[in-house]
């Protein structure tokens, strides 16, 4: 997955949640949203998209659009299946890691170097702190960076360890809490703290922390390979050297983890950020954005109104984003899955299908 770095980099893009303002929906329905989707799947770099606006609570509207498989070929995505949400899972993440702090397991300015046993993997680990981790001011770059691993190595199995180790001879992005550099370092590292003082498997501190008490039943998180999405879904492409597409599906679940491995549906997503944004979600996020998981505000997508706050991930093959209102009231999550190496430029394509639904009058 050799563009993954580049994709999970861009603060536009991804985990931050970015506040921009919008009018509030006036009536959307399933017609709206399938609309917006038929819309958004005639993209040429598209191959399928589900999405669904919640309200409340409330699924107010859903669709499927495209195909399942590229070439038209495998029938529509079921509008309820499961997708990858790619850095969205960062927001878990911190929201684990608050919960731990809130407990007294640790404190979020402590030292990496006193919580794990990595100085010599992480230099000025004894300077670097969780909050450092969680903000992305560490100064440890992605582990991507280094050119060790594939976009379409699907099966080796590498652990957390291995990928800090692969960042050790790479140059600091900044002296710790000096500047902001996007790293997915940062939450593998995270990861491993979870699981030292969680006394438990990722994965089961994620089913035990955040799916089982917001009732995300459909949500998971695949830590080795071959893991991959359960049920009828949605696959997506990257086109090789050659230019020919290759199934980049199965994906390779080291690489995801606890920076981006998340598996869920857009219920159990609209679930999520409905409590992330309306507080009840325990430890809510110090996190990828701020003090408050806020993120820089951007222009607004179709007014001035309700402040709408954006979180996205992405990697080859996929994009996820959910849209929420700030109050929690409203979300619309959407997934689409590619066939494009540049899944940056579908961005705008998923921002007008959101502001189809959200302010269909604009």
């Amino acid at each position: 997955m050799r563009r993954l770095a580049t994709a999970l980099s861009s603060t536009a893009l991804l985990t931050l949640l970015t506040l921009c303002t919008v009018a509030p929906p006036a009536h959307a329905g399933d017609g709206d949203v399938q609309r917006a989707l038929d819309t958004l799947a005639r993209d040429s770099g598209v191959v399928g998209a589900i999405g669904a606006l919640y309200v409340d609570g409330r699924r107010a509207g859903h669709g499927s659009a495209g195909s399942r498989l590229a070439g038209g070929k495998g029938g529509r995505i079921p509008s309820g299946a499961r997708y990858r949400v790619g850095s969205q899972t960062k927001l878990m993440t911190a929201a684990i890691v608050g919960q731990l702090a809130q407990e007294g397991r640790f404190g979020l300015d402590d030292k990496l170097a006193d919580l794990l046993p990595v100085g010599e993997l992480v230099p000025a680990a004894a300077q670097i702190t969780v909050r450092q981790l969680l903000r992305h001011t560490s100064g440890i770059p992605d582990y991507w960076q280094s050119g060790r691993f594939d976009d379409f190595d699907f099966t080796t199995y590498y652990s957390p360890q291995e990928l800090v180790a692969a960042t050790r001879d790479l140059p600091r992005t900044g002296a710790p809490g000096e500047r902001f550099a996007y790293s997915n370092t940062n939450y593998v590292l995270l990861g491993m703290i979870i699981e030292r003082f969680a006394g438990t498997s990722l994965a089961d501190a994620f089913a035990q922390r955040v799916f089982q008490p917001l009732g995300m039943t459909r949500s998971y998180l695949p830590t080795r390979p071959p893991q991959g999405v359960k049920g009828p879904h949605g696959h997506g492409y990257l086109p090789d050297a050659q230019g020919a597409l290759v199934d980049v599906d199965r994906q390779n679940a080291s690489y995801g983890g606890a920076a981006g491995g998340v598996i869920s549906t857009s219920d159990d997503m609209a679930r999520f950020h409905r409590a992330l944004h309306q507080g009840t979600l325990p430890g809510g996020p110090d996190g990828p954005g701020g003090g408050d998981g806020g993120g820089p505000v951007g222009g607004g997508l179709c007014g001035d109104a309700l402040p709408v706050r954006v979180a996205a991930g992405n990697a080859p093959g996929f994009m996820a984003v959910t849209y929420s209102t700030a109050d929690g009231r409203r979300q619309f999550a959407v997934s689409a899955t590619l066939r494009v190496k540049d899944y940056f430029a579908l961005g705008a394509a998923v921002d007008r299908a959101a502001k189809a639904v959200l302010c269909p009058e604009g």
